[in-house]
């Protein structure tokens, strides 16, 4: 979704290199040369310390000149306010070595300012016009160049806010673009950066209103308006008012690519997706489309083909995706994704960290990342896999011969572990931008509900294997007996299953917990994930609710093993997710009643409360809380769950 912002400066963002020099200057998209240069304290510094960051500038400049100290100031101000755009600053330049001795300790830049012997400034093209300032990306590849005075620090601000957008950064890109906010009315480019900025953030009232002054505009203001209010209108959900306009738009500018990718979304939705595939096409083919609208349509281009099973081609398209758009995380977790899928977990792992060096906090390449560390890991471990095989062949025998437990051998009061997993939801609605949401979702909420102790996750991989045993596609999943079937083979009291709903705008999460004994549904859950809001929070509430479900529906029970005049010890421990400072009701033996040749069983009393002081594996000890009478070995206990329990 926030990688619908491109094309900011319409036309005039076509990636042209404005150096005017030497014909040997450098072109954009090309590796930007390394070098060693020192400081004017002599320490040196190269090039290629910063290769692993997702941005660096070099500023090349003239300490004499006005404009040149003016930019590199408003540079200095830009890295120490905002320290949040992950960049790093070289300066360059071939003045005197004192005259820039005196700057550096007048102004404390804050980043190295670099002496040149004019090698490298000629092999840049950055002697006879300064300042010039290089943005170079992922791989220290140029993506923008900059040069000549004037206006030069306004347009590298620009295209600056118009990368950190494309890096999801939207609150962060209307910072820095403040400066340019006076007359929006006449940069069209700064009006664009601040609507697409809003939709990001799911502020779609304030893109509109955006939108509409731009496309009452004449020319390119126009054309850019109407084409931002196509996409308003589709993430609305007005399909057929986002289609007729994008007509419209098409007749003015023919060449534009971003509708035919709007409309490609419009009708996947719908269900047409040969339809949408055209579309997208028509988006990539498009002569003078943005580039980064065109890597927009090879990652759905890209989806496509995983879901028809062509992986390989899938993989072509998101490096196409990615030449053009080096920021491109989604289309690098999607390959990983696409790895996955074959059970090729170095391939998975490579494109993931790809991701993670460009943005280190993404939440799908840390999963995909960890999950591929995991597997790689397993394969090497030889007796792990064995531990797995065998687990695998005696879930299945179990469920191939039904071999169940004797009745009589249960203990039907003593809680067991509380053993839940989850099962593939099923996707619907339009074509997300990431693939492996679900993956994420679960990967993680099974990390939280793992470490709470009280819910114990069956690991993802036995899960996959024992379908693969089983001979069962994740597809099946969807039904519901099929899911239950799967839980009892796995011996998990409850499974967690649902769907996700790919809207216009926003993705819907339905959840439901339920118990594989009794098919009942304990739980159902919702949430609305709108652009910007952070999975986490998400998933947060989604761990507290599914553990409060836990805790109210399945307390702890189990017996009093020994008993003392402080102190009892109890069967239940860490295994059943005993934790510190837990309270239990002691329970009295009910007292039964003849009646017409019948015996009633009245309801057990409490007549204590103990509280849990030290946990082992099967066993605790808990302190006497209150006692209304002796306490015996062999009467049971009921965790007591109080109203606002936090857990």
């Amino acid at each position: 979704m926030n990688k619908y912002v491109f094309g900011l400066t319409g036309s005039l963002l076509v990636f042209t290199l404005l150096v005017v020099g030497p014909s040997y200057a450098l072109s954009v998209g090309q590796q930007a040369p390394g070098f060693i240069l020192n400081d004017t304290q002599g320490q040196a510094f190269g090039l290629f310390q910063l290769k692993d960051r997702p941005l660096t500038i070099l500023y090349f400049f003239d300490v004499e000149s006005q404009s040149s100290q003016e930019g590199l100031l408003s540079l200095a101000h830009l890295v120490k306010k905002y320290p949040q755009l992950d960049m790093e600053v070289l300066a360059i330049t071939l003045s005197d070595k004192e005259l820039t001795t005196d700057f550096v300790k007048r102004t404390s830049p804050g980043f190295p300012v670099l002496l040149d012997d004019s090698e490298i400034c000629e092999e840049y093209g950055a002697r006879k016009i300064l300042p010039t300032i290089y943005i170079l990306g992922p791989g220290q590849k140029i993506l923008e160049a900059i040069q000549g005075g004037g206006k030069t620090t306004e347009v590298f601000l620009l295209r600056l806010a118009e990368r950190t957008l494309q890096r999801n950064k939207p609150q962060l890109a209307q910072a820095l673009s403040e400066p340019l906010q006076s007359d929006q009315r006449e940069n069209f480019a700064a009006a664009k950066l601040h609507a697409y900025a809003a939709m990001q953030q799911g502020d779609l009232a304030r893109a509109e209103e955006t939108f509409l002054a731009l496309a009452a505009q004449s020319g390119q203001g126009k054309i850019l308006g109407k084409e931002g209010l196509v996409m308003v209108y589709a993430r609305k959900g007005e399909a057929q008012k986002a289609l007729a306009l994008a007509t419209e738009v098409e007749q003015l500018a023919p060449e534009r690519a971003f509708i035919h990718v709007i409309r490609g979304d419009i009708y996947y939705r719908q269900g047409q997706r040969a339809k949408a595939e055209t579309e997208y096409q028509k988006a990539v083919a498009k002569r003078e489309a943005d580039l980064l609208q065109k890597a927009l349509a090879l990652n759905k281009l890209g989806q496509i083909e995983v879901d028809k099973g062509n992986y390989q081609q899938a993989r072509k398209l998101y490096d196409r995706a990615v030449e053009l758009d080096p920021y491109n995380v989604e289309a690098l977790t999607n390959k990983g994704i696409s790895y996955e899928k074959e059970g090729n977990w170095d391939g998975a792992l490579q494109a993931s960290r790809q991701a993670l060096a460009i943005e280190r906090e993404d939440t799908f390449a840390a999963v995909l990342a960890k999950n591929a560390e995991e597997m790689l890991k397993l394969q090497k471990d030889h007796l792990q896999q064995q531990r797995i095989d065998d687990l695998v062949k005696e879930l299945s025998e179990r469920q191939k011969n039904s071999v169940g437990t004797d009745s009589a051998e249960l203990d039907n009061w003593t809680s067991g572990p509380m053993v839940m997993t989850f099962v593939d939801f099923a996707e619907k609605g339009g074509l997300a931008e990431r693939d492996g949401l679900a993956t994420v979702l679960t990967t993680q909420l099974g990390d939280l509900l793992n470490r709470s102790g009280r819910i114990k996750v069956v690991e993802r991989t036995l899960v996959n294997r024992v379908l693969a045993e089983l001979g069962i596609g994740t597809s099946a999943l969807a039904d519901t007996e099929t899911a239950l079937k799967i839980g009892r083979v796995l011996a998990a009291k409850l499974i967690a299953t649902g769907t996700l709903f790919y809207l216009p705008d926003r993705t819907m999460l339905s959840l439901r917990l339920i118990d594989t004994e009794t098919s009942a549904i304990q739980m159902v859950a919702s949430l609305d994930i709108e652009p910007g809001s952070p999975l986490e929070q998400h998933l947060f509430r989604l761990n507290r609710d599914i553990l409060e479900t836990v805790m109210t529906k399945y307390p702890l029970q189990g017996y009093l093993v020994e008993t003392a005049d402080q102190q009892v010890l109890i069967n239940l421990g860490e295994r059943q997710g005993v934790v510190l400072g837990t309270t239990f009701e002691v329970l009295d033996q009910a007292e039964t009643k003849s009646f017409q040749q019948k015996t009633l069983r009245g309801a057990a009393k409490v007549i204590s409360h103990i509280e849990i002081s030290k946990v082992e594996p099967e066993l605790s000890y808990a302190r006497i809380l209150d006692n209304n009478q002796a306490l015996q070995q062999g009467l049971k206990v009921r965790e007591k769950i109080q109203k606002g329990d936090n857990p």
